[in-house]
């Protein structure tokens, strides 16, 4: 039988196919078949970049302090730490404070999960079902979050058309008024897009009006090959009002299972959100934050982590060219390639797998259907650039050779 995007479910499924796991969904996809040659996995974006030389004396330094509960707000040197670093990096309003500004996060993942139920309380009685707003496509923990508060998942797509950022012209006032938060990503996970200044003012002024948190994922906003990607904090105002950035040192330091980052920004939610955290969330063990103490002191490490991926840009730009609606990304590592006349994106992937040896996942697992049916991310598939440079260069000669 034909490998076709119609002889499988609809592409982006329904509400249930909706709520899985991409990733789950991409291993039973792909469990009927055999890979041709050997595996290069690029569907996961787990950094294969080497760890930072002074992560082991460290966790060696303070090994016992394994044998203590962590506080939850986080140690007061990671969150002087984290602070500081936050002002080097962006141009801020002003400083932000350690005490009452930066909680420590298991992972930005689970924050902006927790983040989501604490949203709910903070911001009270909405006019209408309470909904979160989203993009499409989006980072699943988005989605989770939402349901798990009793919110409305609002999905704006992210195409071409816009930026790949979501379009707030669209927003009508209805459900502006009824929104508890909107989540956005910069850079785009899985597109790469930035946003600007402009933009971020926009949706501003919005949370303002309407009285709803921005919750900004940053967690690439280190991985870039040219312009440095700026912060929402930038233009959340002095008192950073219904602004909270989410990092995490996963992408930026190549520390992903050491699950540590930070949510900084307005006091009066992270006090709510602490509340919540100390009680529910998971903690981060005292060793690990001195860990991120010395990662948020030192960009050396972060510049060679640019470097490498630069140089798996380059092989992108060089043996991609202009196929597959490619275009380098403003950040992260990640690829999103057209793969609509090639068959569909499930097609695409299966053929990637079984003649290729190269893993991808497809585009409509990233994202959900609109309300006319479609799924901004059907046609597309995802791949992350975490591999060294010659896996890399490998598997995109092979999905060339394979795709054409």
């Amino acid at each position: 039988m034909a490998i076709t995007a119609s002889s499988r479910a609809p592409q982006g499924g329904g509400n249930q196919e909706g709520e899985r796991s991409p990733f789950l969904r991409v291993t039973e996809l792909l469990a009927p078949y055999q890979p041709s040659k050997p595996l290069i996995t690029l569907s996961l974006g787990e950094p294969q970049h080497p760890v930072p030389g002074f992560v082991g004396p460290i966790l060696a330094q303070h090994i016992a302090e394994f044998g203590r509960y962590p506080i939850a707000k986080g140690i007061e040197p990671f969150r002087r730490a984290a602070a500081s670093w936050l002002s080097r990096r962006f141009d801020l309003p002003r400083a932000i404070d350690p005490e009452t500004e930066i909680l420590v996060l298991s992972g930005s993942r689970e924050g902006l999960f927790f983040a989501a139920l604490a949203a709910t309380r903070f911001v009270g009685e909405r006019k209408g079902r309470p909904a979160i707003l989203m993009p499409n496509p989006f980072y699943p923990a988005y989605g989770a979050g939402a349901r798990a508060a009793g919110c409305e998942p609002v999905y704006l797509p992210a195409t071409v058309a816009n930026g790949f950022l979501p379009d707030l012209d669209t927003l009508d006032e209805a459900t502006l008024a009824r929104t508890v938060a909107m989540y956005i990503a910069s850079p785009a996970n899985p597109q790469g897009a930035v946003a600007s200044k402009e933009y971020f003012s926009r949706l501003k002024q919005l949370a303002d009006r309407f009285g709803f948190m921005i919750f900004s994922d940053e967690c690439y906003s280190e991985i870039y090959t040219q312009k440095a990607p700026g912060s929402m904090l930038e233009c959340a105002g002095g008192d950073y009002a219904n602004v909270v950035a989410f990092q995490s040192l996963s992408k930026r330091s190549n520390l992903p299972g050491m699950r540590v980052g930070f949510a900084a920004g307005d006091k009066r939610f992270l006090s709510v959100f602490h509340e919540l955290r100390n009680v529910a969330a998971p903690q981060v063990p005292v060793p690990v934050q001195h860990v991120a103490v010395a990662a948020y002191d030192d960009e050396t490490h972060v510049e060679e982590n640019r470097r490498l991926y630069r140089t798996k840009f380059d092989l992108a730009d060089q043996i991609l060219g202009n196929r597959y609606g490619y275009r380098r990304p403003a950040g992260g590592f990640c690829v999103w390639l057209d793969v609509s006349a090639k068959g569909g994106d499930e097609a695409a992937t299966i053929k990637l797998y079984r003649d290729a040896g190269v893993r991808v996942i497809p585009g409509s697992y990233l994202a959900r259907q609109q309300p006319d049916g479609s799924n901004p991310g059907a046609g597309f598939i995802r791949l992350a650039l975490v591999a060294d440079s010659e896996t890399t260069a490998e598997a995109l000669h092979r999905l060339v050779q394979i795709l054409g």
